[in-house]
């Protein structure tokens, strides 16, 4: 318990802030209001049991769809209707989630040809591929090649890296990240060093569509991808799930695929075409794209699958203001069976990733209940795929069982670090919105610092559930586990993540440890019952700050609600 930490100095602090919010907001608009709260009763033995279970080897990874999810969503219902709180889509703790799977198999290589010249590239090693189209068989067939920079046309920016050039039926090569990733600061056409939205894949695949192509490759390249060619060919084979769109599909491309970066290297210099020059080029918003005069074939088949996975979702109603919704997310699955370990294990646990942050869900439930209902209303969702691409963080957005114009904000919870206690959290996507001011409050009660994400580059704010809601305007608070540890400082907690990323992320051996210590995870629970009890207790509606990307959906939705922001 940290209630006497949490309640020292924070008159002090809650000044500082009052006068932090009226510099953001302008002197004219109001202080937000921040309250004090008391510390939470949070359960470490609820945290160990539930990650143990749901990473053992009887869930096989979680996969939607398989044993895994029917196991998963039984012990999430029982642990949230002990807990306290309350089934949070009318009388079920369910939201069906319409999902399809789509494996590949019986992969032809990828051919790059221009009549005269043949290259040819093996799947898994070389490139992988997927289709997002309901189709029994695949075939791209003599599709055109045009490399197209970084694939972005954001008319706001002034740039479109399509322009002058008609992509329908051809395949794009596409930079990964955004134009400016190499800067060392913050500034640039696109936030600089930190990645936007257009950095990310999903993006770049959905751009690509909208533009006609039928195919789309992504060039794979670690440093600005963020991770390694494994986790592309890990994520990228095998059964993949996408939403059922029915009738009203957005535009699809016939496939979309990475190659590595030394393929592609290979692919432009046939072509008569340097990788590193048209990447230089790409920086420019006067970049033209090229057509490389080649054109790309495959096939493959494919084994579908329609099936409903299941988002779990628990509310807490506030006893003051029920229509009134703070969020907490965090996603119940993981890969299933995936690429063995070189010792046969073929079960992609992911213990911490993301047993941990659904323990944390019902850890929370816990603590909120027994510390009774605060004014506005708890929710506790547990997504489904989001390995896939947050599908069921999308669809929940998409079809709110909770108005989104209702929902105040809230935290996701994706990955504990098992490192010990911090000094510090890692904030994911600083400076974003008013959400901030919480954070700084509940932080300054607790005694620690926060520390911006080291690799803003990787584009971490796009990449979890919680873009789902911050995409339709909903503020949202991302945080990691710190990196300046009490035991070994920074360079501990470097070399402890460095290790989780390069032996565990996304691998069989993200596995339960018996010896895990908790503690830092305890005070980081702590840090997120404050905030999420924060939000609940206070009367402000926090928005994004002037200039965020999300800012405008969240003012037309204000603006179109009678009871809600």
């Amino acid at each position: 318990m940290i209630t006497t930490r949490i309640k020292t100095g924070f008159i002090a602090a809650t000044a500082a802030l009052t006068l932090t919010a009226c510099d953001m907001m302008g002197a004219s608009e109001p202080a937000l209001d921040i309250p004090e709260v008391a510390a939470g009763d949070i359960s470490q033995a609820t945290m160990v049991d539930i990650t143990r279970t749901l990473s053992s080897d009887e869930f096989e990874g979680r996969m939607p769809g398989t044993i895994g999810e029917e196991l998963t969503v039984a012990l999430l219902t029982e642990k949230f209707e002990a807990a306290g709180i309350q089934p949070g889509n009318g009388d079920s703790w369910i939201q069906d989630v319409p999902l399809v799977e789509i494996t590949g198999k019986n992969f032809a290589p990828l051919t790059i040809t221009n009549g005269e010249t043949d290259l040819v590239y093996d799947f898994g090693s070389e490139w992988v591929g997927v289709t997002y189209r309901e189709d029994a068989q695949t075939q791209l067939a003599n599709s055109e090649l045009v490399f197209v920079g970084y694939g972005i046309n954001a008319p706001e920016r002034d740039w479109n890296d399509y322009e002058g050039v008609d992509v329908t039926g051809k395949t794009v090569v596409i930079l990964v990240n955004d134009p400016d990733w190499q800067t060392q600061g913050l500034e640039g056409p696109f936030n600089g060093r930190a990645m936007t939205y257009y950095g990310r894949w999903t993006y770049k695949y959905e751009e690509a569509a909208r533009q006609g192509a039928e195919g789309a490759i992504i060039v794979h390249d670690a440093e600005p991808a963020s991770y390694g060619w494994n986790v592309v060919e890990s994520s990228w084979s095998g059964a993949q799930a996408y939403p059922e769109y029915g009738a009203n599909a957005p535009t699809r491309t016939l496939v979309n695929g990475w190659v590595q970066k030394d393929v592609a290297r290979e692919i432009l210099s046939a072509a008569g075409q340097d990788l590193d020059a048209l990447s230089e080029a790409a920086k420019s918003k006067d970049f033209k794209p090229v057509e490389l005069g080649f054109t790309a074939s495959t096939s493959f088949q494919n084994d579908i699958r329609k099936f409903m996975s299941k988002n779990v979702i628990g509310v807490l109603p506030g006893a003051t203001r029920p229509d009134e919704y703070v969020i907490h997310t965090a996603h119940w699955d993981h890969l299933g069976r995936c690429t063995p370990a070189p010792d046969g294990d073929d079960i992609c646990n992911g213990a911490v990733d993301n047993a941990t942050g659904t323990a944390a869900l019902v850890a929370l439930a816990e603590a909120h209940g027994k510390a009774g209902a605060p004014d506005r209303s708890l929710v506790f969702l547990a997504v489904t795929a989001e390995e896939s691409g947050l599908l069921g963080a999308h669809y929940y957005a998409e079809n709110p069982v909770f108005p989104l114009a209702q929902t105040v904000g809230g935290i996701n919870m994706d990955a504990f670090d098992m490192a010990g206690p911090a000094k510090d959290v890692t904030v994911v996507g600083p400076g974003k919105s008013q959400l901030d001011l919480f954070l700084e409050a509940a932080l300054v009660a607790d005694g620690r610092v926060q520390t911006p994400n080291p690799s803003p580059e990787a584009g971490y704010y796009y990449r979890s559930d919680h873009f789902a809601f911050a995409k339709r305007g909903v503020p949202m608070l991302y945080l990691d586990g710190g990196q300046d540890l009490i035991d070994g400082g920074r360079e501990a907690g470097a070399a402890l993540a460095n290790d989780y990323r390069a032996n565990r992320y996304h691998g069989p051996k993200d596995e339960f440890d018996e010896n895990w210590d908790w503690s830092g995870v305890v005070a980081d629970l702590q840090l997120f019952y404050s905030l999420g009890r924060m939000m609940a207790m206070s009367t402000s509606w926090p928005n994004w700050n002037e200039g965020d990307e999300f800012k405008a959906t969240r003012d037309a939705a204000c603006a179109g609600s009678e009871t809600g922001c």
